[in-house]
Formats: C-alpha cells, sequence, structure tokens
C-alpha cells in the first residue's frame, strides 16, 4: 500500500514527531511526500490535542542570544575602534572608555572559556586581534593575579597588610609594592572595575591597611613572592 492510501494517522510518523522530529525530516527518512506527512499529522492532533506540545517540548533547547544592551556595547565598541584607530584602555580618563574595556575584558574571559555568544564573536571579529591582549598586557595580567593570590594567601593565613617600606623582609616588601600600588591607582580613578571588585571581596579593607594603633599581625613563615 502507498503512503498516500496509508490509514491515518500512520504510528510510525506520530512518534518521529512526538520526538521533536519535523515533518519535513520524516518525509525524508520514511521517502514520503511532505504533504502526506502533514496530513497524518493534523489527523494525530485531533486524536491527540497534546501532540503539539509534546513535539515542541522534544525540540532542541537554543541557547539564549546576547541582550539588546550586549548588542548595543558591542556596536559601541566597534565605533571606537574605528574611530580611535585602537582598543579602550583601563586607565583612560572617560569613564565611557573605562566601560568599554571593563565590557571587553569580560568578553576575552568568556572567549577564552568558550561560552561567548556567537553573535558577539561574529560582531566583533572585524577587530583583528580583539580578544589577543598582546604579550605584555598577558604578562602583566598573569603578575597581577600572582599578587593578588599571594596577597589573599597571606591574609588568609592571619598575616597583616604587607609593608612596601620599613621592612627588611623582600618578600613582603614586593606585595608590599603591589598593593601600594593598587591604592595609588584606585585612588587616581585608574583601576580597573573587575579588578575592584576582586580586591573588595576578597581582600576587604585593602585600601585602608595596617591599623595605625594596636599589634602587628605575625607573617607566616611559608610566605613566598617569587
Amino acid at each position: 500500500m502507498s503512503d498516500a492510501r496509508r490509514a491515518a494517522p500512520h504510528p510510525e510518523w506520530v512518534d518521529m514527531y512526538r520526538r521533536g522530529i519535523p515533518p519535513s525530516r520524516i518525509a525524508v527518512l520514511d521517502s514520503a511526500p511532505v504533504t502526506t506527512v502533514r496530513y497524518h499529522l493534523q489527523v494525530a492532533k485531533k486524536i491527540e490535542p497534546e501532540l503539539e506540545a509534546e513535539h515542541a517540548a522534544a525540540l532542541p533547547k537554543k541557547a539564549p542570544g546576547p541582550s539588546e544592551a550586549a548588542l548595543q556595547r558591542m556596536q559601541d565598541l566597534i565605533s571606537f575602534y574605528w574611530r580611535e584607530g585602537r582598543l579602550p584602555v583601563a586607565h583612560a580618563k572617560s569613564p565611557r572608555e573605562q566601560a568599554l574595556n571593563s565590557w571587553l575584558y569580560l568578553r576575552r574571559r568568556e572567549s577564552a572559556q568558550g561560552t561567548l555568544s556567537p553573535a558577539v564573536r561574529d560582531g566583533l571579529d572585524v577587530i583583528p586581534g580583539w580578544d589577543q591582549p598582546s604579550p605584555k598586557k598577558a604578562e602583566d595580567e598573569a603578575r597581577w593575579q600572582k599578587r593578588f593570590r599571594q596577597v589573599k594567601d597571606l591574609r588568609d593565613a592571619g598575616g597583616d597588610w604587607p609593608r612596601h617600606q620599613k621592612t627588611p623582609d623582600a618578600d613582603e616588601r614586593v606585595l608590599g609594592v603591589w598593593l601600594h600600588g593598587q591604592r595609588i591607582n584606585y585612588n587616581q580613578g585608574r583601576m580597573a572595575a573587575e579588578k575592584e571588585a576582586l580586591l573588595n571581596e576578597h581582600l576587604p579593607g585593602w585600601r585602608e591597611g595596617r591599623r595605625r594603633t594596636g599589634g602587628r599581625r605575625r607573617r607566616p613563615d611559608n610566605l613566598g613572592a617569587s
């Protein structure tokens, strides 16, 4: 018996549709006219009103696309690049440029993690090397993260804030100089927003440092700042 004369609805086609397979694909898999498949499914939907909902629930879930705000920020970044001939920097005087730099920093991180929206990646790809910071920037970032972890380890172990002067300990002085530099950057408005948030969350009180009164915390013996 031909497909056109099969008793409708054809159970196999109904089951395939229930599993999220569209009529056009069912027709290809079973070498049947798509109009015939659709007719059988129409009959099935009258018998089983819930069939359409089951089909929709079985469809692959699409990842949400970028928000309108994200797409607008992407366009702002691209416009900045064409206008200035460079990417925004963290120490810019303009709050708008600082915001663009922070946004780009997060997109680079998402790109490295493989979680960046394809739409945003396609848009940013008009900027050569947008996701590849310069070797010096990469080294500076790695150094920053290392010092951050060392100061956090020091504080978590019960140590006081490291000093950048008046200490004979070279390791403490290295961390003290780094921390002093973060305070200067913050006070001069040159600190990236994401780094400020990181310091505020994991090193509360970092801007104030040591108290002028009270005892000094003992420095752990296992501190190293290579």
